[in-house]
């Protein structure tokens, strides 16, 4: 016999169907709802255990708190979860942190093998860091973009292989792309400009290859762009003159090509612009060396031609200037004298002329700043005008 449950017949509801308490119901409910709770938490740890069974870890133990007999998101090491459905939110598992796990070992981690597809199990992930484990191989799941609630991948300091995902664009609500220091190939995907919450976009150090995408502006919120160190080729995409947010803008050692853009100048965001080591041509825009909000401008390597522009004055601040190995004819500006900081300048390998100014920025830098120019004098050099 059911003890609590009340049931009355026909006088509710006039067609003989039983009345059952409310209450009654509600319990049943609620243990369906257990149930299919318990159900997901074994179902998420168990995609979590074949993405372990993956991977491994010889130095720290890491992976020594995710026991099959303990919830996953109570203590397992880089584990979070959502408090009230239980479903897990976050992997966090870097090679290099300041935890004490690895503070007690005394070293950064080594992890081998590869990313398990099962992690795409994990429906309400938010954020996969898998970063700076140094051996992590093969290639990134297609199926990571049916996460739709990823918000941050971090990959960066491995070596994963292949292209990025395709449909990489499905990830409405990624701000964040981290894949630097990889052995990935490939074009950088059409649908990655379709990223419009994409904040940090970092592919440094890869094989990556073909052109940056026309439409690449349509980035709005991207405030870091850090493209260096692949094979990526043509011109500076005319687009990004409106990434209102950019402030780091680096494609160097790539193969770009064409004339520096007069509108990179216009930028007043911008504060980190590094093409340094592409086949850029053409003379330097006197817009790009007076914008005031540039600490860092690298320009090194190139074949920029024609003067110098006498542009400087006192609203100048450079941390770092790099204007060596192109070539580049003329004086030095004097108006170069009245910046007010110019931390580091390298003016050389070029083919410049006539004494070295007077005065800050000069009189802390050495003659390697100089060096190798057709006919420099004065300053640092051991060189009488």
């Amino acid at each position: 016999m059911v003890q609590g449950v009340h049931i009355s017949w026909g006088e509710e509801h006039g067609d003989g169907r039983p009345e059952v308490d409310g209450a009654y119901l509600m319990g049943r409910k609620a243990s369906r709802g257990h149930i299919s709770g318990r159900k997901a938490q074994l179902a998420y740890q168990t995609a979590l255990n074949a993405f372990k069974s993956s991977l491994s870890e010889p130095n720290l133990g890491i992976f020594n708190t995710w026991s099959e007999n303990t919830d996953c998101c109570k203590g397992w090491y880089g584990i979070s979860c959502d408090p009230d459905s239980g479903r897990v939110t976050d992997i966090s598992l870097r090679g290099e942190s300041e935890d004490a796990l690895f503070q007690k070992a005394g070293r950064s981690g080594y992890m081998t093998g590869s990313i398990d597809p099962a992690v795409c199990d994990l429906t309400a992930l938010s954020s996969f860091v898998l970063a700076d484990w140094k051996g992590i191989s093969g290639e990134i799941p297609p199926c990571i973009t049916s996460l739709a609630s990823l918000r941050v991948i971090d990959l960066a300091g491995n070596r994963i292989t292949g292209e990025i995902p395709a449909e990489i664009g499905k990830l409405t609500k990624l701000a964040v792309l981290n894949l630097a220091e990889n052995r990935m190939s490939g074009e950088i995907p059409p649908s990655l400009t379709s990223l419009t919450e994409l904040k940090h976009l970092e592919l440094t150090e890869n094989g990556i290859s073909g052109v940056i995408p026309a439409d690449f502006g349509s980035l709005k919120m991207l405030s870091r762009a850090l493209l260096g160190r692949n094979e990526l080729t043509g011109s500076i995409p005319g687009s990004i003159s409106g990434m209102r947010r950019l402030a780091d803008l680096d494609l160097s050692r790539n193969h770009i090509e064409g004339p520096l853009p007069e509108w990179m100048g216009n930028m007043k965001v911008l504060s980190l612009l590094n093409l340094d080591s592409n086949s850029l041509t053409g003379p330097i825009p006197g817009s790009i060396l007076s914008n005031s909000g540039f600490g860092v401008l690298n320009l090194s390597r190139n074949a920029l031609e024609g003067s110098i522009p006498d542009v400087f004055g006192s609203t100048t601040y450079f941390m770092a200037l790099d204007l060596s190995h192109n070539n580049l004819s003329g004086r030095i500006p004097d108006s170069l004298s009245s910046a007010k900081f110019v931390g580091h300048l390298d003016i050389s390998h070029n083919r410049l002329c006539g004494p070295i100014p007077m005065g800050s920025p000069f009189d802390h830098l050495e003659a390697s700043s100089f060096s190798d120019n057709e006919c420099l004098c004065g300053g640092p050099l051991m060189k009488t005008c």
